[in-house]
């Protein structure tokens, strides 16, 4: 029991720590490992000279102030209100930067003289945002920064005096820069050992070879773990099963073959022939093709219930997060909480809309609309036990005004409804005008100015005109999150400068979404909902994976508005593509499960839409190869996610006829109405959809 105390254990993530501790625990009561997350080395192991952290709020405030003064200089980039999503955009590149170990005034030292003036713009400012950042030293120092200079100081230390315990660095890829170096350390020391998570084993010589010496390998899975070989100078041989697994061979091999990076793929035709027989190699496969993502998370929930119902447990894998709001909706139709391990935004909470409703009504006259939205929210007048007479009486104002056509009320619209109703109706119409009245009067302020308004008018709202207090506003999860965002918002907002209205509710609307609140009141402890990042320390019996579309999973890289990709490649960041590599090891790892649905909508709100790459490649390299079985295996796949497809549709359907089809539109312009010209993007919309152009 001793000797377990004293082993170190690294984990990339703190859901890794929590899964980690759990497990030691199913054993009874113990001494346990000391298990840190990569994020907490700088607390346990600080750097000489340890720095404080710097508030990331209070760096994000004064960014903005920087970013709010380039849009005004050059209103043609951006409207103001897109400040902080640009803010946001450059919060993230410098936290990459000091993540990869890069000193930002290398960005003063670039040189770009071929750029696009778009590029020489943006370097220009950034030497601007290296300068003040300089001259605004305070000793502190980002997170980024501060796990960099504890990851080196660590390692010199270890240099110096090896540790004799086990040190191990548990499911990491090294895709990070500190990672990278903290894993090459660990690997050196006398009882050092690194558990690689989702190693593909199937993958020849020849492969690896390749993705060490291509610069488009960043989209495979294996990529990260073919530069940690480099680094280390080790054969991919080298690497042992860190346990015995049951798991078919057949199954791994197949993924591995049809994830071939591009440059490798023909050997498919050479290696195809070797897989067997297909049918049986995927009869662990079902395929959903849903025409629409609400039949899609129907049949999802179908699927997640049948398990249920069979004793199994069940998850369902996406970064779709909208896809997972439309399966928990679904599931609760027969009383299911799914357990969400990612929760929700905290902007699409009670108290985040709120705070939305109220922040984007400042400083204009407020609209019938929104003030009975606010009227009717669930946490409006809640510190009182007469809510009900509260929303009777806006029911009635609601009326009033939809038959009066009262676009903007104003308080002698407000009074006119009232007069002749009683004492009490008279005077919660005048508490509605009276809010009506401040949150129209706020215009350009100071930040503290503003999110004081903001705290104080949500207050009196879920109050109401005769309570006192706070209402429900910061009970819950939901409830404290909301406050405590507010307050750290409020302890650096004088780093933030003055906002007007809709830049106010930008910035409100950033940090809300940045933030997840996890509020399950009884989840089912069978029925669980993970990230890709989740996935990848959990089990199930069934694991289905959702979304996979281009865009959704993978999710397209986001464009780096700052830098070109040359630019990043000379200061020394790694890839945009990067991030489509990490999402392809997610999905290989969670294929791998005993029994997997692969699922998808084929067509979205807009138009048709493009399978995931990896399935599109899964699905060629099986259906090309016919006399295995290929054409039957996907068909069978297809069959077995049809019947969930089929009882989606079946269980919404209100007749127990199918409805007879409309006559197909058939817009016929005139010929003097039609376009005699388009542009190359107008083409592509005429033909997938032209009925677009036709309307226009």
């Amino acid at each position: 029991p001793a000797a377990l105390a004293r082993i170190d254990i690294i984990v990339n993530t703190r859901r890794m720590e929590r899964r980690l501790i759990e497990l030691f625990s199913r054993d009874g009561a113990a001494l346990l490992p000391r298990i840190t997350p990569v994020a907490d080395l700088a607390e346990r192991f600080p750097a000489p000279g340890h720095l404080p952290p710097r508030p990331p709020m209070r760096r994000k405030l004064e960014l903005m102030q920087l970013v709010s003064a380039l849009l005004a200089a050059r209103p043609e980039l951006a409207p103001s209100s897109a400040a902080a999503a640009l803010t946001d955009s450059l919060c993230a590149l410098f936290d990459e930067l000091q993540a990869e170990g890069v000193d930002p005034a290398k960005l003063s030292d670039l040189h770009v003289p071929n750029a696009a003036d778009q590029w020489q713009d943006s370097l220009a400012f950034l030497r601007i945002v290296i300068d003040y950042l300089a001259s605004r030293d305070d000793g502190a120092a980002d997170a980024g920064a501060r796990q960099f200079r504890a990851v080196e100081a660590l390692i010199a230390r270890w240099r110096d005096a090896p540790p004799e315990h086990p040190v191990l660095v548990i499911g990491s890829t090294g895709s990070r820069a500190a990672t990278l170096n903290l894993m090459d350390a660990v690997s050196r020391l006398p009882q050092g050992a690194l558990v690689l998570p989702g190693y593909d084993d199937q993958l020849p010589d020849e492969v690896w070879v390749a993705l060490q010496n291509s610069a488009a390998s960043d989209e495979h899975p294996q990529a990260r773990f073919a530069r940690l070989f480099s680094r280390l100078d080790i054969d991919a041989k080298s690497v042992a099963p860190w346990h015995e697994v049951s798991v078919p061979a057949d199954r791994n091999k197949l993924v591995s073959l049809a994830l071939r990076p591009a440059p490798v793929t023909h050997a498919w035709l050479r290696e195809g022939p070797g897989l067997g027989d297909l049918v049986s190699a995927t009869d662990w496969v079902q395929l959903i093709n849903a025409p629409a993502p609400r039949i899609e998370a129907q049949a999802i929930a179908l699927r997640l219930r049948a398990a249920l119902d069979a004793g199994q447990t069940a998850a369902l894998v996406t970064p779709d997060r909208v896809l997972t709001r439309q399966v928990t909706a679904a599931l609760g139709r027969w009383g299911i909480e799914p357990d969400d391990s990612a929760g929700r935004p905290l902007s699409l909470s009670a108290p985040g809309r709120l705070l939305l409703h109220i922040a984007s009504a400042f400083g204009t006259p407020i609209g019938a609309k929104d003030l009975i939205v606010v009227l009717k929210h669930p946490l409006t007048h809640t510190a009182t036990a007469d809510r009900g007479e509260h929303l009777r009486r806006t029911r009635e104002l609601e009326l009033w005004l939809r038959r009066k056509a009262c676009v903007y009320p104003s308080s002698d619209d407000l009074a006119n409804w009232a007069e002749k109703r009683d004492t009490d109706a008279q005077a919660w119409a005048g508490w509605v005008a009276k809010l009506a009245g401040e949150i129209a009067a706020i215009q350009r302020a100071d930040l503290p100015v503003l999110v004081t308004a903001l705290t104080s008018i949500a207050a009196t709202i879920a109050a109401g005109p005769s309570g006192e207090g706070t209402g429900e506003l910061w009970l819950a999860k939901a409830g404290e999150e909301a406050q405590t965002a507010l307050s750290e918002l409020a302890d650096d907002a004088t780093a933030g400068g003055s906002f007007a209205p809709s830049e106010f509710t930008a910035l409100i609307a950033s940090i809300l979404s940045a933030r997840e609140v996890r509020d399950p009141l009884l989840p089912h402890p069978g029925v669980m909902i993970w990230g890709t990042l989740e996935a990848r320390v959990q089990g199930a019996d069934l694991v289905i994976l959702g979304g996979l579309n281009e865009g959704v999973w993978p999710e397209q890289p986001r464009p780096d508005p700052w830098l070109n990709r040359k630019m990043r490649s000379d200061v020394g960041l790694q890839s945009l593509e990067r991030r489509i590599g990490l999402s392809a090891h997610d999905f290989q790892q969670a294929i791998a499960a005993r029994s997997v649905v692969l699922s998808r909508a084929t067509r979205d709100d807009e138009a048709a839409t493009v399978p995931s790459r990896w399935l599109n490649r899964l699905l060629n390299l099986v259906g090309g190869l016919p006399d295995q079985g290929g054409k039957e295996a996907i068909r069978a796949m297809t069959a077995r996610g049809g019947v969930w497809v089929s009882r989606a549709i079946e269980i919404d359907r209100r007749t127990p006829e199918p409805a007879s089809a409309s006559p197909r539109p058939s817009p016929r312009p005139p010929a003097e109405a039609r376009p005699r010209e388009l542009s190359v993007t107008e083409i592509s919309k005429l033909i997938r959809d032209p009925y677009a152009i036709y309307a226009r």
